[in-house]
């Protein structure tokens, strides 16, 4: 299993939400680079990147300091946020982006979703956040009004590399996996499956490689506010 450490970018700082409520950021490191190199001392090979000005406005001034995040470590990036079109696309990509992370342009476009699964094999992965069993997008502030497993039915053949689900009600609260819901989608969805939201402590990741169907999780402010080891967590990679 994948353990994604996080990153969400928001005016140049490394930041996190609660619930997906940009009204309610918490910064945690002044240098999001500086965070990086943490994870990668620390011996993570993989980091979950999210651009989150990028996700609520369609543009960002973050590109310097993703570049240098790629560019000065050796961390496998996953990285996402207002990615929206196949020239953002291409360009991640080419600058050493392992995956793409597609959101909202998944959604409201699908052709360019398939044209980018076919262009860039293995490297597209589509965000779908989850708030109350429908999808949200734009930086979780649209809610839609499909549904996760309606949506994923039609995804199945275009290619795509993994899908990132997101329990927005639980992200940043740290009450722990919906593991509830969690195994539901896994029965009834054939694409390697991501988990982010609302990871608490090392249980959570112990029950979740457990399980043995989710290719990875992501966690964000478990780590920050320590209330999971890194060196504990890295044992589990």
């Amino acid at each position: 299993m994948i353990i994604f450490p996080a990153i969400d970018l928001k005016n140049g700082k490394c930041v996190r939400l609660y619930k997906g409520d940009f009204q309610k950021t918490t910064i945690f490191n002044d240098s999001p680079y500086d965070q990086a190199l943490k994870f990668q001392r620390k011996g993570f090979t993989d980091l979950h990147l999210i651009d989150l000005d990028g996700a609520l406005k369609g543009k960002s001034n973050n590109k310097k300091i993703i570049i240098k995040i790629i560019k000065r470590t050796n961390l496998k990036i996953q990285l996402g946020g207002g990615i929206r079109n196949l020239k953002q696309i291409r360009f991640w990509i080419n600058n050493g982006v392992e995956t793409v992370v597609l959101g909202t342009v998944a959604i409201q476009n699908q052709k360019i979703l398939k044209k980018a699964c076919s262009l860039f094999p293995g490297k597209i992965a589509v965000a779908l956040d989850v708030r109350n069993n429908f999808l949200a997008i734009k930086g979780w502030v649209k809610q839609t009004r499909l549904k996760l497993l309606d949506f994923c039915k039609k995804l199945e053949d275009f290619g795509v590399a993994r899908i990132i689900y997101t329990d927005i009600n639980r992200d940043g609260t740290k009450k722990g996996i919906n593991f509830f819901e969690l195994k539901k989608i896994i029965k009834k969805i054939n694409i390697p499956l991501v988990v982010s939201g609302g990871v608490s402590n090392i249980t959570d990741i112990k029950k979740l490689k457990k399980l043995g169907t989710a290719e990875g999780v992501i966690i964000g402010k478990a780590i920050y506010d320590k209330s999971i080891d890194l060196n504990v967590l890295k044992k589990l990679i």
